[in-house]
């Protein structure tokens, strides 16, 4: 039997990993996860209490609808008025989504068709790759760079040179796998840039509260003239810890949005409806846990960067997100990223992502996840500086 849209994928390298982590805990290994980035924070209490009082209501149990609640939706402005200062229209400009991926998934199916093109950076979050793969489009990968002047001036390279002509860009900045960040004014050249152009720009924006140090991630639609080019995608995975509940949203230009409803009306009724009467309370009257989780993930952050310096593995410590990106040593250079995971799994009982799961230009690279609390991160230190006996620290 042949399955001809997913034939050509390749091995999801993550799955070697994840095999070795089962087997070991099977032998009765403790072993530290830090690669699979699954957020481990509980839900704000209050979405958990509105969820089960929503639940217990029948009216709530019959289908909804897959553009989401008019008040989850204004639920959704108002965070975005008070967070960015962006107004949206909750009717024309906001859409719900079963979470970004699904949100991403199918915007691709809307603004792309079989032979058109992608640009996307590389290293990359495997579904931005995929998303456009899935549709039918060629990815054009932008080599990313810690410099985001080099970075823009490769996209603009990327899109002058690409046959045939782009269609859509999509970014995600603060960036999974490389904790790459960028500032208000890169996202306003993104924009002028597209409005230029005339191409559509698709922002993941995962991590939209995770910034550390004082940095506060910028919102594309802040740029003035987004809303003509841009959309952008926004979850309470991250900054409402309600990763399982797959509560997200598209936000920007009103054409994009209505044709993703359109699409969605033949595919979905939306998220269970209790689940989206819990989101829009939780919007509202927890604004500040974002905050709260923010500061949890940076304190994560400060116990992995110093711990891994002391034992001589320097690693720049990241502005955002939920993850670490980490060069491979030197010492075991000789070693590709899922030869040195693996290795790290039965020596060290720590899991790490390879970079190469993320493409080929996250070779050479490790994944940190700051999933763990500051204790297991403190012990999966030890274990590192027992199984790396190669380093200096």
């Amino acid at each position: 039997m042949e399955f001809r849209r997913i034939t050509g994928l390749p091995p999801y390298v993550f799955t070697i990993i994840d095999s070795l982590k089962v087997q070991a805990r099977r032998a009765g290994e403790d072993v530290i996860d830090l690669g699979f980035g699954n957020p481990d924070l509980p839900s704000p209490d209050i979405a958990v209490e509105k969820l089960v009082e929503a639940a217990r209501n029948p009216r709530n149990h019959r289908y909804s609808s897959s553009k989401g609640l008019p008040k989850l939706r204004q639920a959704f402005a108002d965070l975005y008025k008070r967070r960015f200062d962006v107004d949206l229209d909750p009717e024309t400009e906001v859409i719900n989504t079963i979470g970004a991926k699904e949100g991403l998934s199918h915007l691709m199916w809307v603004l792309c068709q079989s032979g058109d093109s992608v640009l996307v950076p590389a290293p990359s979050y495997p579904i931005h790759i995929f998303a456009p793969i899935f549709a039918g489009a060629n990815v054009r990968e932008i080599p990313l760079s810690e410099d985001q002047d080099t970075f823009f001036e490769a996209m603009k390279d990327r899109f002058t040179y690409s046959w045939p002509r782009p269609r859509v860009i999509l970014l995600s900045f603060p960036h999974n796998p490389t904790t790459t960040c960028v500032d208000a004014d890169f996202m306003q050249r993104v924009v002028d840039f597209a409005r230029e152009q005339d191409v559509v720009v698709v922002h993941d924006f995962a991590y939209a509260d995770l910034g550390f140090d004082g940095y506060a991630p910028p919102s594309i639609l802040q740029a003035d003239g987004a809303k003509e080019v841009a959309v952008e995608l926004y979850s309470m995975t991250k900054s409402f810890s309600m990763a399982g509940w797959r509560v997200a949203f598209m936000a920007g230009n009103a054409e994009v949005v209505a044709a993703l409803a359109k699409m969605k009306s033949y595919l979905d009724y939306g998220t269970f409806q209790p689940i989206q009467i819990a989101a829009t309370v939780t919007m509202n009257e927890a604004p500040d846990y974002p905050e709260q989780a923010c500061a949890v993930y940076e304190a994560r952050r400060n116990a992995l960067i110093e711990g891994l310096h002391r034992i001589g593995w320097h690693v720049e410590p990241p502005k955002g997100t939920m993850f670490t990106w980490a060069p491979i040593p030197t010492e075991y250079g000789h070693m590709d990223s899922v030869e040195f995971a693996s290795m790290l799994v039965k020596n060290a009982n720590v899991a790490l992502s390879p970079g190469v799961g993320f493409g080929p230009g996250g070779e050479g690279n490790v994944r940190f996840a700051l999933i763990e609390n500051e204790q297991r991160i403190a012990q999966a230190v030890r274990n590192l500086r027992e199984a790396l006996p190669l380093l200096e620290g």
